[in-house]
């Protein structure tokens, strides 16, 4: 356990952004899920623009690196762009 007084509070600070980060994170990829389990496009447009919003809010506080958000956006973007 850490005996400074700065070395417990970043003890507690570093774990609320822990859980808050692996919070969002998880939430993205649920609705990465529920959106590949689409079958019709005009059900998965407005799912895929509100997915890409959520990852991107990802890469912009460093829980996922910006080439992993370019890799999925790109992977649902041609899904999406393949349904009929």
């Amino acid at each position: 356990m850490a005996n400074h007084k700065s070395a417990i509070k970043r003890t507690r600070s570093n774990a609320a952004k822990r859980a808050r980060n692996r919070y969002q994170h998880k939430t993205t990829r649920t609705f990465i899920k529920r959106l590949k389990s689409a079958s019709a496009k005009s059900e998965a447009e407005p799912q895929f623009a509100n997915v890409v919003s959520m990852v991107d809010k990802l890469a912009k506080r460093n829980i996922i690196h910006k080439n992993k958000a370019s890799n999925i956006k790109g992977k649902l973007a041609k899904f999406v762009a393949g349904l009929n």
